[in-house]
């Protein structure tokens, strides 16, 4: 199952006579940049474009897949890519690239810069500036008795409270960004270099080698929850390129008989295995046109918990045509998971474009110009007010 949303930090020595006692059973996991589900549970993380959580019913739930279909040319499936990637920059999230075309680094270094509204912006200036200014002594005498045992709460610029944020694509993320956040990276071409070529369960090389590094760093940085006590709490995002290519060393996009038939859904079953038992979350990008056999996509689909395809216009006849001049292509969910559930709600999924304006990308329902509006959470203050 992906995680659930649950657990949380016990109350602290300093707690006051009129906090609320709650359940442990009931206290939601205090993690940057996650959410739970008010529809299954499940504990959500943003995929870096608000309009495609609101289709994918919220945001991607942790312990789940997200396989996108690349388009034709690998321009917008790339571009969600690093969505993904540099919304996991933003809520302080631990990263892993993988690729087999291009250097991790390089993937990193394209990163749209996240656009911060002046309110957050003043907020984090405003916190940073106060705790710096102010001696400790001043502070105890400035504050109320009743709350001077209470726990510090630290700022963290390179972390938002926020659940989804906007990126401008003609600017890239700024060097201090990226060093404040801890990745690792997986470049198929240097790993065939420094290891012999290995080869098990009728699996390619660069797939076992790519299951290997997941599982290290999962084990080794507690994502699977072995240092419950010792390590703060934190998500792995996974990200990896064009998986199924070629230059995976992979021939399902060459013939329609691979040599490897099942080489790409073992490593797929594997994958799904180690994200449930672990904090984690990972976007694989296929280049499902090129693949042959239908019958090994159809699997592929089978093994993904939220598949999604693109359909660019470049080179189409839809690139002409009058209805389609305000879109670069096409959107198509084909699969949704069901978490907590036996059905899954598809409202909403149909009908979708995708438009790359100069600085937003943004999915809208096609012929009416209505973008996909992220969802609201109704609190009490909403029928109060």
């Amino acid at each position: 199952m992906a995680a659930l949303a649950t657990g949380g930090a016990t109350p602290s020595d300093g707690a006051t006579s009129f906090q609320r006692k709650v359940p442990a059973s009931s206290r939601l996991a205090a993690i940057a940049g996650t959410r739970p589900s008010v529809r299954h549970g499940q504990l959500l993380l943003s995929s870096g474009l608000p309009s495609l959580d609101c289709v994918l019913g919220g945001g991607l739930a942790v312990g789940t897949l997200l396989l996108i279909e690349e388009d034709k040319y690998g321009i917008y499936s790339n571009l969600l890519l690093k969505y993904f990637l540099a919304e996991g920059i933003v809520c302080g999230h631990n990263l892993f690239v993988a690729s087999a075309k291009e250097d991790p680094a390089d993937i990193l270094k394209e990163l749209p810069a996240p656009l911060f509204d002046d309110v957050h912006k003043n907020q984090v200036e405003w916190k940073e500036t106060a705790i710096k200014s102010k001696p400790e002594s001043q502070e105890s005498m400035k504050i109320a008795w009743r709350y001077q045992n209470l726990p510090k709460i630290e700022v963290s610029p390179a972390a938002s409270v926020r659940f989804g944020h906007y990126y401008d694509v003609s600017k890239t993320v700024s060097p201090e960004l990226l060093q404040s956040i801890k990745w690792h990276r997986f470049f198929l071409p240097e790993e065939m270099s420094l290891h012999p070529e290995i080869k098990t369960c009728n699996m390619t090389c660069g797939y076992t080698k790519l299951l290997q590094s997941i599982q290290r760093i999962i084990y080794q940085e507690g994502f699977d929850g072995s240092y419950p006590q010792k390590k703060q709490k934190n998500i792995l995002r996974i990200g990896i390129q064009s998986l199924g290519s070629v230059l995976w060393g992979d021939d399902v996009c060459c013939a329609d008989n691979p040599e490897d038939i099942h080489s790409l859904t073992k490593f797929l079953y594997v994958l799904r295995g180690l994200l449930r038992m672990s904090l984690s979350a990972c976007i694989i990008t296929v280049p499902a046109h090129l693949i042959q056999n239908k019958a090994i996509m159809e699997r592929v689909t089978n093994l993904s918990d939220t598949v999604v395809g693109l359909e660019s216009f470049i080179g189409s006849e839809r690139e002409t045509n009058p209805l389609y001049k305000d879109y670069q292509g096409l959107i198509h969910v084909h699969q949704i998971p069901r978490l907590n559930s036996l059905i899954c709600d598809v409202s909403g999924t149909k009908d979708l474009a995708f438009r790359l304006k100069r600085k937003l990308f943004t999915i809208e329902f096609a012929h009416s110009s209505t973008p996909v509006r992220p969802y609201v959470q109704v609190t009490l203050q909403n029928f109060t007010s």
